[in-house]
């Protein structure tokens, strides 16, 4: 089987236009090898994952990023537009246009193994990599409609358009795709998990931590039965995660090994694949960590943030321990991601920058399942749960001191509510314990939590505007070439 050029990349990521699509499909269909053995598919699959990270988007657009005034950073974009809430016609470096090509991208070569098996009947020793495929299938477009589609609603119709589903290769000139609704592509990722989990068991990876196996399918399973609200089926994907769902092991241990670590050697660790924290890692071109938590943006991680949420007091009576640091006025750097320059020209210092980063770490797991406890009442379970967490957060913890309660909570937040209190304390050791790692945003899509963006002109005076849940710029715009598939833009 020839893998065909996929026209929902000529159409929808503008392959034909630009240039940044996947290398292995630039080769011409007549000069392509074959995939028509488990070890070909196998390494296909490796690139069934997006290649392009989407943490500027989410962050920049989050309550994660404050104006730090004219005075301070640059002005490059897509920054200034992201923190605006504007829609970006570019593709470059992290834009939403970027994420989309990258995410179908990946789609396209998850599809291309799945033909494969099929076409050359591989049975049952390519299950597991059927299964990965089918997952990041699904992970791609969970991602793709979580950015470009309203957020999924519990109990709700979900009726809005989503995104097209794409279920194979495509091998048709100039076809027309329908994007479905949220709630028909949310029935698709569903399947394709579900049936792609039952796969993976005798799965042989290089090095596991970069693909889909059971532990990170289950984590991916998780976060998606979150946002759909069925929360036995969080709780027991949690479960599987790790072994016997005892996480306590597989978190980061912030306030006992990375305590320990020089800042170098803490961004230079933390993304390893030899971590038990680090469930799945994806190698990404970016330039996120230079030109955002490592640069000095105007709109991005500030002094506002760094004291207000990241060293803020929590509801557990104490600040949780981190790395970060200012290191110029109003600039400051969390170390979770450290670059890696490729060099594809030494003496001319040409190249590409990447960064690991990590798509699902152990702790989403634990906090994931603390959630789930909280939504079905079960408050004994979910503090357990939230003081595990608290445990490897504070420096010199003591269990009693710094115990999570409900009444804890009710006091901190100032409602009279156990379950209220405790959701707000879930959100806010999420945020404050992945700033800067994307994660806010779909807590801030999931609970329809408003954001508010400061704004200082030249004279210093400051004002704000508010992004509300029913905004319709809370939906990353789709791509402007996409109509030429007949894919309808969002609404502004």
């Amino acid at each position: 089987m020839k893998r065909n050029k996929n026209i929902i990349l000529t159409l929808i990521c503008g392959v034909a236009v630009f240039s940044s699509c996947n290398k292995f499909l630039d080769e011409e269909p007549d000069m392509r090898t074959d995939i028509n053995t488990v070890e070909k598919v196998a390494q296909l699959v490796g690139s069934a994952y997006p290649g392009y990270d989407y943490l500027a988007m989410s962050e920049t657009y989050s309550d994660n990023a404050v104006d730090k005034g004219p005075n301070v950073g640059h002005n490059n974009e897509p920054f200034v537009s992201l923190y605006n809430w504007k829609d970006i016609v570019d593709d470059g470096t992290n834009t939403p246009t970027q994420y989309w090509k990258t995410c179908y991208e990946a789609i396209n070569n998850a599809n291309q193994a799945l033909a494969a098996i099929e076409e050359y009947h591989m049975g049952a020793e390519a299950n597991p990599y059927k299964g990965e495929a089918m997952i990041a299938r699904a992970y791609s477009h969970f991602m793709l409609v979580t950015f470009f589609a309203q957020a999924y609603e519990i109990g709700k119709a979900n009726s809005s358009p989503g995104i097209p589903y794409i279920l194979k290769p495509e091998t048709d000139v100039l076809p027309k795709y329908e994007r479905g609704t949220v709630a028909s592509v949310y029935e698709n990722i569903q399947k394709d998990l579900e049936e792609g989990i039952t796969l993976l068991e005798g799965g042989v990876w290089q090095v596991p931590k970069y693909h889909f196996t059971p532990a990170a399918a289950h984590l991916f399973a998780s976060r998606f039965f979150l946002f759909k609200g069925d929360w036995d089926k969080v709780i027991a994907h949690a479960n599987l995660a790790v072994p016997n769902g005892a996480y306590l092991t597989y978190l980061r241990p912030w306030n006992t090994t990375l305590r320990n670590y020089t800042s170098e050697e803490f961004r230079t660790e933390l993304t390893k694949a030899d971590k038990n924290y680090n469930i799945l890692l994806a190698n990404t071109y970016s330039t996120y960590q230079r030109s955002n938590v490592g640069g000095n943006p105007r709109f991005g991680f500030g002094t506002a943030i760094f004291n207000g949420v990241y060293n803020k007091t929590t509801a557990c009576g104490a600040p949780f321990y981190n790395k970060g640091l200012r290191w110029s006025d109003n600039n400051y750097t969390t170390y979770v991601f450290k670059e890696y320059f490729y060099y594809t020209n030494v003496a001319a210092g040409i190249g590409y920058p990447y960064i690991m980063q990590p798509l699902f770490i152990a702790d989403e797991g634990l906090m994931n399942r603390a959630e789930a406890y909280i939504q079905k009442g079960d408050f004994t379970n979910a503090l357990k749960d939230l003081n595990e967490f608290v445990s490897v957060r504070v420096v010199n913890y003591n269990s009693t001191t710094h115990a999570v309660t409900a009444e804890k909570s009710k006091t901190y937040f100032n409602v009279s509510d156990d379950k209220d209190a405790l959701l707000k304390t879930v959100l806010q050791f999420k945020q404050i314990g992945w700033l800067c790692e994307g994660m806010r945003w779909f807590d801030i899509l999931r609970h329809r939590i408003p954001v508010v963006h400061n704004h200082i002109d030249v004279s210093g005076a400051e004002t704000f505007e508010t992004l509300s849940p029913e905004d319709p710029r809370r939906v990353f715009q789709i791509p402007q070439e996409s109509t030429l598939a007949g894919i309808e833009l969002n609404p502004r």
